[in-house]
């Protein structure tokens, strides 16, 4: 998830312009999909990443991430998509909770959420993330979406690691402890 200083998911506008990636970056995100077996998307994140990564310019700007996006099985939640033409899509309009834990049983890597930040929320709300990996960027946006909007009460997370990059981007990974209802 990345996240400006002030705690925004996305600009005014939906705006993600402000996202700093480099080539460290880059071969960060390319380890991380390495690490994972299924990428897990809301519709919005979905479209967004279905309309660049499949292209030329995303292959061109990217090749060997794109190999990856486009190569990993993909699961989308949402109400309103009736159709996944990205490579290895599967779309499902609800019950989340069963879909992550079927996949979470047939996985031996990771499986990860990018983006997403509502998808995000509601996976907290019923305890199905074990880790958030935030992305500070060092970027102050003075408005827009909250990361954890619509998340009501106070969640106490383990830090894991954290890391440097050139760029000012600060990577700090937690562990959620699993919440009693």
């Amino acid at each position: 998830m990345m996240v400006s200083l002030d705690g925004f998911f996305e600009g005014a506008e939906h705006d993600l312009s402000w996202h700093n990636v480099d080539a460290e970056f880059n071969d960060f995100a390319d380890k991380q999909l390495d690490e994972s077996s299924t990428l897990v998307f809301g519709r919005k994140t979905y479209q967004m990443m279905e309309s660049f990564w499949p292209t030329d310019i995303g292959i061109h700007a990217a090749p060997n991430t794109a190999k990856r996006m486009n190569s990993l099985d993909k699961i989308v939640f949402s109400k309103t998509l009736e159709k996944a033409e990205w490579n290895n899509s599967k779309i499902y309009d609800n019950d989340i909770a069963s879909v992550i834990e079927s996949c979470k049983k047939m996985s031996g890597k990771d499986i990860a959420v990018l983006g997403s930040s509502d998808l995000c929320v509601t996976l907290i709300k019923e305890n199905l993330l074990d880790e958030l990996r935030i992305m500070v960027n060092p970027v102050i946006l003075g408005g827009g979406k909250p990361l954890f909007s619509g998340l009501a009460k106070t969640l106490k997370l383990e830090l894991i690691s954290e890391r440097t990059f050139k760029s000012g981007n600060i990577l700090a990974t937690y562990k959620l402890h699993k919440q009693s209802s």
